[in-house]
């Protein structure tokens, strides 16, 4: 019994370092000043006003006096045990003389893809402390396989618009209760509170299972990166800060450029992201001159396109984005130095951690222009190696069944170097005036005049002319 336990604790221990939490961070409470537009809570002389088509859900945790309040027509009021309202009785209030009308602010505008309102936690709904890790803006949102906690004795409105249909995620908890079946979700779906807690065209799936993949699984916020960055700085009016080098870093999931380095990673089956991560931050994040380096790793698709234009599919990577806090001209030197040597551990054990190649970027503030380097542990792949072979013997078949007459080409192909130099032929005697036309009885003009109309009409358009014997200019002297 004692090692069930045991294994129960570790299994558990396993499950909160591999599973991201993020909190929600506002909510819709009575006791919240914010959400009313006093900035205060109202008191026994105050009138509350709730707009009657505005919808709402307000936890309310405590007992309040009022002198009066007007619901909204589509909403609740979710009492904790002890909580109510009653009527004010006129009685003096020392902290209570203004007499006003509080009305309860619009919580419609809270998105669920504003990083600004997430918060990772831990398993127990804690703030985690900052440390020297951080995500790119799409995964500060809740991911495919992340678990989302709404912190209990809270209600709340979140707008789920999204450029798909289904959001999923592996969990989410709500009111204390943690759903992560799809039953039970469904169930929750079906309830009065849902409808005044969710609105917006997308709809949430709880699907209960974590990232099957040891070397990671994409966030699949992308498709609604736009909402993200416009949630980040379109909306608040807000700018990306400007960069201190002159191309800075564009890295995949993120809205702002970035001076410092990334590092693109092919990986093999054998690679492990977690264990990756934790390499990195234990033998080369924590060294005492990488202080002022923060890291982000992750598992990311990049688009891949044909000609550079028409998309063709994505592939995934591992990407690695390094930032320091260095200014001017130093910007980017320190995460500059982290990635080289991130890059030398690559060379060295690249192929026992399942990595196959790596390719750095880095852009500082003392450089004029993004340096590039890569390491590849294979320079040339099997698949490589096939697809020229296709190409050469599809090309070598092509021109000897066109030898062969077997197979006709295009003008512009058929006119190639390799159709005219395979028989020259000898330039034709001035004196031969080739096969008989019937329809042609005239005496071609002398060389000689020939190379005076060349020479004369050559410099100017290039054309060439020749007599046309049903053409007889005495004609059109006349």
């Amino acid at each position: 019994m004692k090692c069930l336990f045991l294994l129960l604790g570790v299994l558990r221990l396993f499950a909160a370092a591999v599973a991201v939490y993020k909190q929600w961070i506002p909510n819709t409470n009575f006791e919240t000043a914010s959400n009313w537009d006093k900035g205060r809570i109202p008191c026994a002389s105050d009138v509350v006003h709730f707009e009657k088509d505005k919808v709402v859900s307000v936890f309310v945790r405590s007992p309040h006096v009022l002198t009066d309040m007007y619901l909204p027509l589509n909403g609740e009021l979710v009492l904790a045990s002890g909580a109510g309202f009653a009527a004010f009785d006129g009685s003096w209030d020392p902290g209570c003389n203004s007499g006003a009308t509080l009305r309860f602010a619009d919580a419609e505008h809270r998105a669920w893809f504003d990083p600004t309102l997430w918060q990772a936690v831990s398993p127990g709904g804690e703030l985690l402390p900052g440390g020297r890790t951080f995500s790119v803006d799409e995964e500060r949102v809740p991911c495919r396989y992340d678990d989302v906690i709404f912190q209990p004795e809270t209600s709340f409105r979140v707008n789920v618009d999204s450029s798909r249909r289904v959001i999923h995620l592996r969990s989410i908890s709500l009111m204390g209760q943690e759903l992560s079946s799809p039953e039970a979700w469904a169930g929750y779906l079906r309830g009065p509170s849902a409808p005044l807690q969710f609105h917006g065209n997308g709809t949430l799936q709880v699907t209960g299972t974590g990232c099957p993949d040891k070397s990671g699984c994409a966030c699949g916020n992308a498709p609604d990166g736009h909402r993200i960055c416009t949630a980040l700085l379109g909306a608040s009016g807000r700018q990306c800060p400007a960069p201190a080098c002159q191309s800075p870093l564009q890295p995949l999931g993120h809205c702002c450029r970035v001076c410092g380095a990334t590092i693109s990673l092919d990986f093999t089956p054998d690679f492990d992201l977690q264990k990756y991560r934790d390499r990195l931050v234990q033998a080369v994040l924590s060294q005492p001159k990488y202080a002022g380096v923060r890291m982000a790793i992750s598992k990311v698709h990049k688009a891949q396109t044909f000609l550079g234009v028409i998309p063709r599919s994505s592939t995934p990577l591992i990407q690695i984005v390094l930032i320091d806090d260095e200014v001017g001209v130093q910007a980017g030197t320190a995460a500059e130095q982290m990635a080289a040597d991130i890059m030398e551990d690559i060379a060295r054990h690249g192929e026992a951690l399942g990595i196959s190649s790596g390719k750095m970027e880095v852009a500082t503030g003392s450089s004029f222009s993004r340096q590039a380097g890569s390491h590849a542990l294979s320079r040339i792949t099997v698949g490589t190696v096939l697809g020229l072979l296709f190409v050469v013997l599809l090309i070598g078949g092509i021109l000897f069944l066109h030898r062969k007459g077997k197979l006709r080409l295009p003008a512009l192909l058929s006119s190639w170097p390799w159709d005219r130099a395979e028989d020259p032929t000898s330039p034709v005697p001035a004196s031969d005036n080739g096969f008989d036309n019937p329809m042609f009885d005239v005496e071609p003009p002398s060389i000689d005049t020939g190379e005076e109309m060349l020479q004369e009409m050559g410099p100017k358009d290039h054309q060439v002319f020749y007599l046309n014997p049903l053409y007889d200019a005495s004609e059109t002297e006349t």
